[in-house]
């Protein structure tokens, strides 16, 4: 496939998990791919570059490697997260902070810095991961569920002031889907049997499936898409 041949495209938490499925996808669909993630180790992409995205320095970095290197960006992918977990009794004040900083500030942060470049391109586009707790909750998750919740809103609200400039901003919801993150709850065979007793389609999610929606959302098939939560979930909250 074609549809993404000469389009710029920059994945952050692409070391692993759904951001590594998403650098295959978009390098098979023909685009050219920025990396990034914390660790060096699993990261691919055509561009490759190490750092923690809550450091400003590190979101500088980006932008001036996707200016220098890529000659431009059309596609943003913030897709780093973290899982603080606890309940409100346990979770301190540093790990709200943690969460809030990797999944809400530093898509605000990095996406601010890009954005003469995605106003510049034909087919700007920004995806934001989310997730289905974007919607609903879960006890222990609090930190997270929060920030989930605000990438969300971060994402209607900017798909209303870019898209005058033709830069759609859109929000892919997973459910349970197999990454590093993950792996750990799910090694409990108990934990797994549930999720996949819960989908639709009796199966854990894979970071394919995800890709696939990231690069749907990316080309031109989702032109008039804008503003959207996308759950991705194999039919697990139809029913709740």
């Amino acid at each position: 496939m074609s549809r993404l041949q000469g389009r710029k495209a920059l994945v952050t938490g692409a070391a692993s998990g759904i951001g590594a499925a998403t650098v295959k996808r978009l390098q098979a669909d023909g685009a050219t791919v920025l990396a990034c993630d914390i660790t060096s180790e699993g990261l691919g992409g055509d561009v490759r570059h190490t750092g923690n995205l809550a450091d400003s320095n590190v979101i500088a970095a980006l932008e001036q490697a996707a200016r220098s290197q890529l000659g431009g960006l059309d596609i943003l992918v913030n897709n780093a997260g973290v899982c603080p977990v606890g309940t409100l009794d346990d979770l301190t004040d540093e790990q709200w902070q943690f969460g809030l900083d990797v999944n809400l500030l530093a898509p605000a942060r990095l996406t601010k810095a890009c954005l003469q470049m995605l106003r510049a391109s034909k087919a700007g586009r920004v995806i934001n991961t989310g997730s289905i707790l974007s919607r609903y909750g879960d006890a222990g998750l609090g930190a997270y569920v929060a920030s989930k919740h605000a990438i969300l809103g971060f994402t209607r609200s900017l798909a209303m002031e870019l898209g005058s400039d033709g830069v759609t901003v859109n929000c892919v919801q997973p459910g349970c889907i197999v990454t590093g993150m993950t792996r750990g709850m799910l090694e409990n065979g108990a934990a797994a049997e549930y999720y996949r007793d819960k989908s639709a389609l009796k199966r854990l999610g894979e970071p394919e499936d995800i890709a696939d929606v990231i690069a749907f959302l990316a080309s031109d098939d989702a032109r008039f898409i804008t503003g959207q939560g996308i759950i991705a979930d194999g039919g697990v909250m139809t029913h709740s």
